[in-house]
């Protein structure tokens, strides 16, 4: 049975992005920081940029990627309160291929997860709206790139996106459990441009997905001044069906890469994140529900977030069997701090990125990388929170797989 999962929820991110987006989805990508867009002829190209599927040499490629993913526990720290999140551990798979050239076409296909979260807190006052915040995505994303001339060549995308997830609170006075699915549809873009052999461009575009999720849920309210005539902390518990749309932002992405006759390649994107799509987060009871009960409930949070911008730099050095990745981002949050609250303690982050592969023989490599995000710490005044929040960064650590054949 299909049950609401919320997806204020879907604002506590496992990753490294601001808000809930997963940009680190193959071992380049955690190497490099994400910036393996304009000079990317790995598999992953399938998913970064298609369009760079057409200038790779004729032969099929598939990469099959485990990311490990762990979060510290974020502490919150106000007068007379000092609380920890949960710590949160994950595997990740991704998967990418890209098919021999079909005429001059070449047809791609990523399985990958482009948004996620889980966020669980034990004690007051966090538990009051984010006892559990629990999220999973996964993208089906086919792809084909036709050349455009010598040096260019444009491609589309077509993305399925299936989500399900998990939202718990309790408070002294109310309570929901909700759990559930949805399956959503968007495209992508993308162009590539080689005007010489040393240097690449690209630009690529995901457009906004609405995860329309909806199910039941199960709301509980205990009515401590006998109002509806039950006695002084009856409980009242209702299942209603349940609504509610919340986006994975547009991004657009500009990225240019120089190879330097030493075989070093350094490559720049410019990337924005279309994160004000996301204005407000409103459930929809379609069921009986207490009155007092849907007030907590079902009144639309605002949310306000702001469109964001995030700097990448990656660099790679070829040798003769080994292939070396860096890279840095600096990426900046989206949530306000008006509408800051415990499902996403987030914040403005510097990402540091090590990896490297080695190439066994023509058709087969294997690599590993890393990426540690160091949050800010956050002091946060609004009308629910006042306090500081620290301790809230990440390492990814990938390992992957390349079979050409």
């Amino acid at each position: 049975m299909k049950k609401i999962v919320l997806l204020s929820f879907m604002s506590a991110s496992v990753l490294m992005a601001g808000g809930y987006k997963i940009p680190e989805l193959s071992l380049n990508a955690v190497a490099l920081s994400a910036a393996n867009i304009a000079q990317n002829h790995s598999a992953d190209a399938a998913y970064y940029n298609p369009a760079n599927m057409v200038f790779m040499s004729d032969a099929q490629r598939v990469e099959a990627d485990l990311m490990y993913i762990g979060l510290n526990a974020p502490n919150y720290k106000a007068t007379g309160v000092e609380i920890d999140a949960k710590d949160e551990k994950f595997i990740v798979p991704s998967v990418h291929y890209v098919s021999g050239k079909a005429g001059e076409a070449r047809v791609g296909l990523s399985v990958i997860s482009p948004a996620g979260l889980s966020k669980r807190w034990s004690d007051a006052p966090a538990v009051y709206s984010a006892e559990e915040f629990t999220l999973q995505t996964v993208e089906i994303n086919p792809s084909v790139a036709i050349p455009i001339g010598d040096k260019a060549a444009l491609a589309c995308g077509f993305r399925i996106i299936s989500s399900e997830g998990i939202v718990k609170s309790t408070s002294p006075i109310a309570s929901r459990d909700m759990s559930g699915s949805s399956l959503d549809y968007a495209y992508n873009l993308a162009w590539s441009y080689k005007p010489t052999s040393a240097l690449d461009i690209a630009l690529t575009y995901r457009s906004q997905v609405n995860l329309t999720e909806e199910g039941d849920a199960t709301l509980s309210f205990r009515d401590m001044t006998n109002r509806f005539g039950g006695g002084a902390g009856a409980l009242y518990t209702s299942q209603s069906g349940s609504t509610v749309t919340i986006p994975i932002p547009a991004t657009i992405s500009a990225a240019v890469a120089y190879t330097f006759a030493s075989q070093t390649t350094v490559e720049v994107v410019y990337e924005k994140n279309m994160w004000s799509a996301y204005n407000q987060l409103d459930f929809d009871y379609s069921g009986s529900v207490n009155p007092v009960t849907n007030i907590v409930f079902g009144t639309p949070v605002t949310k306000d977030w702001k469109d964001t911008t995030v700097y990448r730099l990656g660099i790679t050095q070829e040798l003769d069997a080994f292939t070396l990745m860096a890279g840095a981002v600096i990426d900046e949050t989206p949530v306000p701090e008006e509408t800051f609250s415990f499902e996403l303690p987030d914040s403005n982050s510097l990402s540091l990125s090590l990896g490297g592969r080695y190439k066994i023989d023509e058709q087969l490599s294997v690599g590993l990388a890393g990426l540690y995000s160091m949050r800010e710490s956050r002091s946060v005044t609004n009308s629910s929170i006042l306090g500081e929040f620290t301790n809230a960064n990440v390492l990814l650590v990938s390992a992957g797989l390349e079979y050409k054949f």
